[in-house]
């Protein structure tokens, strides 16, 4: 299956692929900021985190931002968010500046592609 363009690319091999998605309520007046801010900031991931398979960032402007980053393993998980990856999201130094109420992380479990 081809992916459509911008979505991320992920092998089907990589069926069992873990998704998290960390959710930000965001100050309306920051909003276009904060995207930047964010972008700038995840820009090198894939280079820094090696179980990192693909990311993204959504927006429902004026309010929502979600960052969504396809991973490898668990393991590839704690060594990037630390062991409470389940409930604790990765907050960047001067985040909190720019949201709303404190981020939400969620995962799911890419189980099979379509």
């Amino acid at each position: 299956m081809t992916p459509a363009p911008g979505h991320p690319r992920i092998a089907d091999d990589d069926a069992a692929t873990i998704v998290r998605v960390s959710e930000a309520r965001v100050r309306p007046e920051r909003f276009d900021a904060f995207h930047d801010f964010i972008v700038a900031a995840v820009r090198e991931f894939p280079r820094r985190h090696a179980g990192l398979l693909s990311h993204e960032v959504l927006v429902a402007p004026p309010h929502s931002l979600l960052y969504v980053s396809y991973w490898r393993s668990e393991a590839d998980l704690v060594a990037y968010a630390g062991e409470g990856w389940r409930d604790q999201p990765v907050v960047l130094p001067g985040e909190d500046a720019y949201l709303l109420a404190p981020l939400q992380v969620r995962h799911f479990t890419r189980i099979s592609p379509i």
